[in-house]
């Protein structure tokens, strides 16, 4: 029991280094490719609401607390030569704070993203051009400036005339949120 006493140091030490690496690492990752790697930027963007949902437990925050319980509990032992228990009870508190200090930050990082509610009536009179094939009074997408934006969309055929796909369009109303088209001649 002395021995695992006088060496527990190097339990804290070696799960700190551990966590550091993987808190750095997984740091570089939403750093680079954001919040999951997931997201792929392109010309245009498509009509979606998505909300990103905050988590207090994740994987960061959790390497947050071991990082700081590690750290913490080393310096203890082998810096100021405290008892097992306080140690224990030092790590356990600046691990807490590390992990709500990360899930602040992450939070406060996601509500920076951009969330755009766009204006479908700032269509109306723009030209665009099918994206799909549309029946008679059919629907289907179509790529349209909105607010400024190229944007895909979902729009309803608003003639008997059948329209293919990279066409010229015009949207002509917006209804209940759909964009209504016409084909361009």
């Amino acid at each position: 029991m002395e021995t695992i006493t006088q060496n527990a140091w190097q339990y804290y030490y070696y799960l700190a280094w551990f966590t550091t690496i993987f808190f750095v690492i997984k740091l570089i990752i939403f750093s680079v490719f954001g919040g999951d790697g997931s997201e792929v930027s392109g010309d245009f963007n498509t009509e979606m609401d998505s909300d990103p949902s905050f988590s207090f437990i994740s994987l960061q925050s959790i390497l947050a607390f071991l990082m700081g319980f590690g750290w913490m509990g080393y310096t203890c032992l082998k810096e100021f030569e405290l008892s097992q228990i306080i140690t224990l009870l030092c790590a356990i508190g600046v691990g807490l704070i590390f992990m709500f200090v990360t899930a602040f930050l992450m939070f406060s990082v996601r509500k920076l993203e951009k969330k755009v509610k766009k204006d479908k009536t700032t269509a109306v009179g723009k030209i665009g051009k099918a994206y799909t094939d549309f029946q008679p009074k059919g629907q289907g997408r179509i790529e349209v400036e909105i607010n400024e934006q190229l944007t895909v969309i979902d729009a309803v055929n608003n003639t008997e005339e059948e329209i293919k796909a990279f066409d010229a369009v015009k949207v002509v109303k917006v209804e209940n949120e759909l964009l209504y088209i016409e084909k361009v001649n």
